[in-house]
């Protein structure tokens, strides 16, 4: 799912803070919630707690796109995310 060299760079980085790591354990998250969501359909609190998530992920990943197209470009492979739809 998630290529293990990736890993290993982002959990190396010493800047926790960067764009790179948050999108990477907003990702985490994510995917976490959403196998427990299949189970617990009507957990209605997880859905709005992942609807949140969704968009903090979103507006980083809309920073990254203006400020490095390259590193977004890069990110968005490597997690294996769709890009956002544009209006």
């Amino acid at each position: 799912m998630i290529k293990n060299s990736f890993i290993s760079v982002i959990l190396q980085e010493e800047n926790k803070g960067s764009v790179e790591f948050q999108v990477f354990s907003f990702t985490n998250k994510i995917r976490r919630l959403t196998s427990h969501l299949e189970l617990h359909k009507k957990d209605f609190l997880s859905q709005r707690g992942l609807r949140k998530i969704l968009g903090k992920r979103q507006r980083l990943l809309a920073y990254l796109s203006k400020k490095n197209v390259v590193r977004y470009k890069k990110l968005i492979s490597q997690l294996n995310i769709r890009e956002p739809k544009t209006r």
